[in-house]
């Protein structure tokens, strides 16, 4: 695993992402990574859009790095994106998620469990948490979305 631009992570999934945010787990643990899960703690039925917003809200009082996991990212990560500061990004290879990060000051991963394999997202979220914003030019543009 690449160096870390955090030492800790919030982590959430609904019911579709559930054994895939704890794969993420392991994976994260052992690259020494705190974290904090919001749940879900199952794989019975919930509501992804109650999870993005929790995680949302934590990533954004805590300023951290949030990633998300439903069955295609997509739901999650508008459940996300409708909290000020927030700019979740849908990542489905090491590409989108070095953009995501470079470019757009991505604070939250969302993954879709139902659509990538456990290799890939390690991958992705090797990429996305050891990736720096570059500022320059994206600067302005990033502080747009959070006006």
């Amino acid at each position: 695993m690449s160096k870390s631009l955090t030492k800790s992570i919030i982590i959430g999934s609904d019911h579709a992402g559930f054994l895939v945010k704890e794969k993420i787990k392991v994976f994260l643990k052992e690259a020494n990574i705190k974290l904090l899960d919001i749940g879900t703690f199952s794989g019975e039925r919930v509501d992804y859009p109650d999870y993005g917003k929790k995680l949302a809200l934590a990533v954004k009082n805590k300023s951290i790095f949030g990633i998300l996991v439903c069955g295609s990212g997509i739901g999650v990560s508008i459940a996300a994106n409708r909290i000020k500061k927030i700019r979740a990004a849908v990542c489905y290879n090491k590409k989108s998620a070095s953009l995501a990060r470079k470019h757009n000051n991505a604070n939250v991963l969302c993954l879709g469990a139902r659509l990538i394999d456990f290799k890939n997202i390690k991958t992705i979220v090797n990429t996305f948490i050891s990736t720096k914003f570059e500022k320059g030019r994206h600067l302005n543009r990033v502080k747009k979305l959070d006006k």
